[in-house]
């Protein structure tokens, strides 16, 4: 009998139920001895070295919006010291029709008129001695002038 009772006496797993599983594979640890090793990670780790990496990148993607908005302000700049000197020589006397990619000169006479002229400031004869060059300039394809060389006392009122 006491056979028959030990049949009819139902099993009770001595392991708690919150500690096993049908599928063992589910577990995020290894569940016998082959298992492959699983190390916790230092999270500390982790997230110092995403956050240098994520500094690094944005710090180098900074630099290049940075160096591209340089960029942009000079362009600017020259564009408005292109303005200002172009609106300068079309106030001066012209007597004649400047073309596109040609090379002018700018004088300032003693009455303190200025003068464009084709005449570079080493081909005048005695005559040029009462005019003072001021610039050489070139006509660009939008009528804007670009200065090529200046003397080192001409400035333009902004």
């Amino acid at each position: 009998m006491n056979q028959i009772d030990e049949e009819n006496k139902e099993f009770v797993n001595p392991i708690d139920a919150d500690k096993i599983t049908l599928n063992p594979h589910t577990l995020t640890y290894g569940h016998h001895a082959g298992s492959a090793l699983i190390k916790p990670e230092d999270q500390g780790k982790l997230k110092s070295r995403a956050l240098n990496a994520m500094e690094h990148q944005t710090d180098m993607q900074l630099g290049q919006i940075y160096e591209q908005m340089q960029l942009l302000a000079d362009q600017a700049k020259r564009l408005q010291e292109r303005k200002q000197i172009s609106e300068f020589i079309y106030k001066a006397e012209i007597r004649f029709e400047p073309f596109i990619n040609h090379t002018y000169h700018l004088y300032c006479r003693a009455e303190g008129k200025h003068l464009l002229s084709m005449v570079g400031p080493t081909q005048w004869g005695k005559s040029g001695q009462q005019l003072q060059f001021i610039a050489t300039v070139k006509l660009l394809a939008d009528h804007t002038w670009e200065i090529l060389d200046k003397s080192e006392d001409f400035f333009i009122n902004e």
